[in-house]
This record gives C-alpha cells, sequence and structure tokens, in this order.
C-alpha cells in the first residue's frame, strides 16, 4: 500500500446470521452446514474506498446504514466477513461513549489503561495528563469512578485521550453531538489542529453541517451499501432528499443516487486536482447535484402551540412556491408563499394578520405584519368569513430546520390582541448549498475583495463571491 494511502478498504462486507430461536443455535452446529437454521442480515456489502493521509472524511447515513459497523472494522474490534482493510499508522477511536472504560476504575486509571492500549508508555502518558484533564474539564471528578460519571463527562473523557496521543488516524462514531456548545468547538479547534499535522479523520456524523464544516469529501452508506462519495455538500444533498422523500419514491431515487456515484467521483477529482477544471466549472458541476425542492409529508413540527381563540382561528398552513406547488424543503434565494386561511366565530374590528420564522432553538429570525398599524388593518370582518391570507419572503437562510407562526390581531375591549395565533404551526427545512461561503443563519450574500499588497505596492487584488 502507498505511503499516501492510510486507509484502504476493498470489498468489505459483513454478515450476521440471525437466530429467531436459541435452540436454533445449538441445531445449526449439529447440522453441519447440511441445514441452514438462520437468515442472514448483511450489514455491509461490498464497499470499497480509500483515504489519504491528511484527508478528513465524513460518513453519513440513516441508522442502520452500517456506519458504526464499517468503523469497527477498521479499527479491528470486529471481524470482517469478506474483503480486506488495510491501515498505515496509529489508530486512535472513540466508537462509543466510555468504550474501553471499567466503570470501577477512576477517571485517572482508565486514561493511563486507555493510553497504553493506544500506544503511550508510562512516561508519556505522564507528559501528557494534565492536557488531558484540562481538555475533558471534569475536575475532581478525575479521581472518582467512571460509574460515577454522566454520559457527557464520560465521552469528555474519552474523547481528551483519544485527541492527545497524536494519532496518525483519528476515527470518531457520532461522539462531536456529546456536551454542550463550549466542550463542541474545543473539539472543533483540537481537530482542525490534528488536521494541520497531517493526520487522518473518518467520522460518523448525522449533522450534515458538521460533515460540510469539517470534511474533504464524504460518504454515503444505505441499507449496509456505498451509494456515493464525493462533494460533501453534494452528499448531503442526495442524503437530505432520499431521508425527506415520500416513502413511495425512495427507491427510485435511491436508485437515481446510486447512477450518480460516477458523478461524485469525477466531481472529486475535480476538485482535488488543480488544474483538472476551473472553479466556476466546478461550482457548476456541484450545483447540478442539489436537489429541487419538494414536499416531505413526514416533516411535521411536533412543538406546535395555539393561544386561546378570541373569535378567530388559523388552520390550512403551507409553504407554495410562486407556481402554486407545496413545498418544505426550500432552496436558498428562491421566493416562496405562506399561506393559511382564518376563519372568524363573530364579528372583528381592525383585523391584522402576522408571520414568523424562527430558528429549531426558539431565536426569532423576522417576519411582518399585513399593515404597518392598527388604523390600517382590515376595519371590520363579519362573522362566519373566512379569509386567506399569503406573505411572499425570500429564504435567505443557510441550511437547517426552521419554524413559522401565524396570528391574527384584532381590537377587544379598546386594545389589539391577538384573536389567534399558533406557534410553529409549519415547519420547513432550507437544503444544502453548493460552494456555501455564507456563514450562521442569514445569507447576506457577503463579498469578500482581497487584495495583495507588497511594500506598499498593490501587486494583485481578487473577488470573492
Amino acid at each position: 500500500m502507498s505511503s499516501e494511502i492510510t486507509i484502504k478498504v476493498e470489498n468489505l462486507s459483513k454478515c450476521y446470521h440471525i437466530y429467531d430461536k436459541p435452540r436454533d443455535r445449538l441445531m445449526q452446529m449439529l447440522a453441519c452446514g447440511r441445514r441452514q437454521y438462520f437468515r442472514e442480515f448483511w450489514a455491509l456489502k461490498d464497499v470499497s474506498f480509500e483515504i489519504k493521509k491528511g484527508e478528513t472524511v465524513g460518513i453519513i447515513g440513516r441508522n442502520g446504514s452500517g456506519k458504526s459497523t464499517l468503523l469497527q472494522m477498521i479499527c479491528g474490534t470486529l471481524n470482517t466477513t469478506s474483503g480486506s482493510i488495510l491501515t498505515n499508522g496509529r489508530i486512535a477511536a472513540l466508537l462509543e461513549l466510555g468504550s474501553g472504560f471499567n466503570p470501577e476504575f477512576t477517571g485517572r486509571e482508565n486514561v493511563y489503561m486507555n493510553a497504553s492500549v493506544l500506544g503511550l508508555n508510562r512516561q508519556e502518558i505522564d507528559a501528557r495528563f494534565n492536557d488531558i484533564g484540562a481538555f475533558a474539564d471534569i475536575g475532581d471528578f478525575i479521581d472518582q469512578p467512571v460509574k460515577t460519571y454522566s454520559s457527557g463527562m464520560i465521552v469528555r473523557l474519552a474523547f481528551s485521550v483519544a485527541i492527545n496521543v497524536d494519532p496518525e488516524i483519528l476515527i470518531v462514531d457520532e461522539a462531536l453531538s456529546v456536551g454542550d456548545e463550549l466542550f463542541q468547538r474545543k473539539c472543533f479547534s483540537r481537530i482542525e489542529a490534528i488536521r494541520s499535522r497531517d493526520a487522518t479523520i473518518l467520522f460518523v456524523s448525522h449533522s450534515g453541517s458538521h460533515i460540510v464544516e469539517l470534511c474533504d469529501y464524504a460518504i454515503m452508506l444505505d441499507a449496509g451499501e456505498k451509494l456515493a462519495m464525493g462533494e460533501p455538500k453534494s452528499i448531503i444533498g442526495k442524503y437530505q432528499k432520499l431521508i425527506y422523500a415520500p416513502q413511495d419514491k425512495r427507491s427510485s431515487i435511491r436508485e437515481d443516487i446510486r447512477l450518480s456515484a460516477n458523478g461524485d467521483k469525477h466531481l472529486l477529482m475535480a476538485l482535488n486536482a488543480k488544474q483538472a477544471a476551473s472553479q466556476m466549472d466546478a461550482r457548476k458541476l456541484a450545483a447540478e447535484n442539489e436537489p429541487d425542492e419538494f414536499f416531505d409529508p413526514n416533516l411535521k413540527p411536533q412543538s406546535t402551540l395555539g393561544y386561546e381563540s378570541h373569535g378567530a382561528y388559523i388552520d390550512s398552513p403551507e409553504i407554495l412556491t410562486l407556481c402554486g406547488e407545496k413545498v418544505n424543503c426550500l432552496k436558498r434565494g428562491n421566493t416562496y408563499r405562506y399561506v393559511y386561511k382564518v376563519g372568524f366565530t363573530r364579528g372583528a374590528t381592525n383585523v391584522r394578520f402576522g408571520m414568523l420564522i424562527k430558528t429549531a432553538s426558539g431565536l426569532e429570525l423576522g417576519g411582518a405584519v399585513s399593515a404597518p398599524s392598527i388604523a390600517q388593518g382590515i376595519q371590520y370582518v363579519a362573522e362566519g368569513s373566512t379569509i386567506s391570507i399569503e406573505f411572499r419572503f425570500t429564504c435567505n437562510l443557510n441550511p437547517g430546520p426552521y419554524y413559522l407562526n401565524a396570528g391574527v390581531y384584532g381590537i377587544l375591549l379598546e386594545e389589539e390582541i391577538f384573536l389567534h395565533r399558533v406557534l410553529d404551526i409549519c415547519m420547513f427545512k432550507v437544503m444544502p448549498v453548493a460552494d456555501n461561503t455564507s456563514t450562521a443563519i442569514f445569507d447576506f450574500n457577503c463579498v469578500a475583495d482581497i487584495e495583495l499588497i507588497n511594500n506598499g505596492v498593490h501587486l494583485e487584488k481578487q473577488e470573492k463571491m
């Protein structure tokens, strides 16, 4: 194997034997191969890929797709059924919360035990122990039995050990999703430092943003098969299109992703080979892989909360394209119509309507009302009336989930109140964007001008979109 290749997986498969009854295992032993008393479950089927030194690769897929099985076989904690795995370098792995920790030992004792398994001697562990303890930041619990730890404390300590042994290959299974925001930021910062030392990083995550932020490319697994491998944004877009597709269309979408796998490979080669294609060509090819806006019937808010009605009720919320197609998986930059209906069970005066967009954490991003003042609202709405309201909005949000509120205002006892309001009545997702340079929540269409100055002489100016 070339010294530039740190992980090489060829035609890897893993099959489990599923027995319906415990006695079937005994019957299988006695049958000597003449009869089969088990069912085969293929956790992985004919998976192949190579990872070069210094690359960071993300693996994404639905639960049960074979992600953790793959990592366990690369680490050597699980035997293969067929195929081969070759690795080149010291491996540090964080496969499960505190895997390898003895719950009866203290944190300090587990640090020494785990670090020695990862290849450090006593003197090396002594020299790094303070750094391990500082990163884990669990205080005096370091000298308490691990069985007294919370799951967050366990993963903090386990992650701290793994990243402080100077791994040449770091393998992480979902550990980045554990812990508070400060700890996650520390993890990302340390991973960047490990990357800068040309270490290879392979990690599983259900977070598309983590994979897009950290990875050079991504691998998508589904039902034990490698469906696609390529540029992270393209792969995340395909993955989200698959998981949010209606059940009756998933098979055809899955087949489309499989057939486009070669296109992903070509895209990856184009991105990595500086002389292969211009940046504009790469953007165009990546954009072609972005899924179109669509409606996912399973994308429903679970946090809907309605206010008490005062003679009005909100109903039938939906998001439409300008052509009238119902959608809830949106493309950044497009304009949409947010529509809902309000029925009136009694007459109302000075009526206005409102909408509000929020993040999943409840941060209010912005919205609108149908009239700027009470006096400019609808003067009178008769009992039994139904009004349809439409707000047009341009989706300038970065990828992620968002929620919509709806409200109707009116005058009651000479004061404007909500005649009805419903929180989180509608939900939508903004899909991944190819070559995204925008950060945080909003896309402000920022443009960077870069000018090279040498000894006061302006040599070159570049504009970055």
